[in-house]
């Protein structure tokens, strides 16, 4: 019996073709229920005597049948080896493939080099959240009640209370009414408007700063405008304010940027005026200071926002707002450093 057990087992050994094949044929035979441990569990049928010689033919068998496993193993393994290098070489004579490298969305790389500006500044980022009630959008700003922003034709309202967020102003009403100054904040984010033409897209991207503090002039506003200015375009570069009209901040201005493209001098992209209007600011409105439980006579600010987009556009040339949303590969490849 020991000899066709040897016998049997050698042929199926011989015939596995991998290793997976030859362990299984070895659980056959050498496993913890296999032929082996079977023949083991039938020596209390054999007399007492008989016990010992049996046991040895046994151990004997277990002895050869490892040892003949263990050298198939090896010889399995050796040929998958040799199977595995043939197959999985490298013609190093052949051309690389080149892999392409994701660079940036250009509005992504303008957001995060502003954070960087400001945050150089001493300013803390907040997001407030993308749908807003009517009160924080509009009515703590000092909207009136019957301005155009308002209405539905310019604003995406969820309800007859909530809607999406029109500015990212609404960030400095959440901010004064939770901290006391000194507050030096810029809020990053998407903003929703009714608006699309080649320089407006009814979602893009705003970033709204505040700082409230004693003794706050519009000094340093346009201080902290310069800085912006030579950070992001050129070292050359100067600010100039108009006069505007911004219900949230008296007095307001809309804020220049001089051309980077002529440095001043007059082109096709300045218009011939030597100046690009780059965002809106002012010195916060005593109303909204009042609103948010800040003592004007005490405290000042100033407050500004700019769309991410626009800067980008300015930045990079970029004279149609639709390519930021495209994602079309030939445009994006181009802003790689």
């Amino acid at each position: 019996m020991e000899e066709n057990i040897l016998e049997e087992a050698s042929q199926e050994a011989e015939s596995a073709e991998n290793s997976r094949a030859l362990y299984e044929v070895k659980m056959k035979y050498l496993g913890r229920t296999g032929k082996i441990s079977l023949l083991l569990k039938k020596m209390k049928e054999i007399a007492q005597e008989e016990r010992p010689a049996f046991g040895k033919k046994i151990n004997d068998l277990r002895e050869k049948l490892e040892a003949h496993f263990e050298k198939l193993e090896e010889k399995i393994k050796q040929k998958e080896l040799e199977h595995k290098l043939k197959n999985e070489r490298i013609d190093v004579t052949m051309p690389g493939k080149r892999k392409k490298e994701g660079v940036l969305h250009p509005v992504t790389r303008v957001k995060n080099e502003l954070i960087d500006v400001f945050a150089g500044m001493g300013f803390e980022i907040y997001e407030g959240p993308e749908i807003e009630s009517e009160y924080y959008n509009f009515t703590a700003l000092n909207t009136p009640a019957d301005h155009p922003a308002r209405d539905m034709q310019d604003t995406f309202y969820v309800t007859d209370e909530f809607l999406l967020r029109t500015q990212t102003s609404a960030a400095q009403i959440r901010v004064m009414e939770k901290k006391k100054p000194p507050i030096k904040i810029l809020s990053p984010g998407r903003v929703f408007r009714s608006d699309d033409d080649a320089t407006h897209s009814p979602m893009f991207h705003q970033m709204e700063g505040l700082v409230v503090d004693k003794n706050i002039t519009l000094c340093d506003l346009q201080g902290m405008l310069d800085e912006f200015a030579r950070s992001v375009f050129s070292d050359s570069s100067k600010t100039r304010l108009r006069p505007s009209y911004f219900p949230f901040t008296e007095p307001s201005v809309e804020v220049d940027v001089s051309c980077a493209s002529c440095g001043g001098k007059g082109c096709s992209l300045c218009k011939g005026t030597g100046w690009i209007e780059v965002l809106g600011a002012g010195m916060v409105n005593r109303r909204v200071l009042e609103n948010c439980g800040v003592d004007p006579d005490e405290y000042s600010g100033f407050a500004f926002g700019m769309g991410v987009e626009r800067i980008a556009m300015l930045k990079y040339g970029i004279n149609n707002i639709k390519l930021l949303t495209e994602n079309d590969v030939r445009f994006l490849e181009q802003f790689k450093d």
